[in-house]
């Protein structure tokens, strides 16, 4: 069976990439497996714990990340470049368990997925 890499480059609000990326993300946990969750450029503050969307007459869907490992998605990386140039450290609390690597070898681990959809 492929492989199916997500990557989430957009931030959780001014877009629907998030919230669209997470519906198909969970469309495809139901008929896949060996999928694999990337964060990387603004996608970093889709983990952030603690937002408020409702303030902005946002929908609130960052904690649904939170669930993903219920529907057997469990690999999830973040690239340490982009949590350092938004002032985001290692040890900030995220919605998930996540894998900070440094971007040669994020992109290495990405290679290594059949399919990779952007959001």
């Amino acid at each position: 069976m492929k492989r199916l890499a997500f990557v989430f480059t957009h931030g959780p609000h001014g877009s629907a990439c998030g919230r669209e990326g997470l519906d198909a993300l969970l469309a495809a946990s139901s008929v896949c497996e060996g999928i694999g969750v990337f964060f990387i450029a603004d996608g970093v503050l889709l983990l952030l714990p603690g937002q408020r969307p409702a303030d902005i007459l946002a929908r609130d869907f960052i904690a649904t990340f939170g669930v993903l490992p219920i529907y057997d998605v469990d690999c999830f990386y973040i690239c340490g470049e982009s949590l350092a140039e938004r002032g985001l450290d290692a040890g900030q609390q995220w919605v998930l368990k996540t894998e900070i690597l440094p971007a040669a070898d994020w992109r290495q681990r990405l290679s290594e997925f059949d399919i990779v959809l952007t959001f």
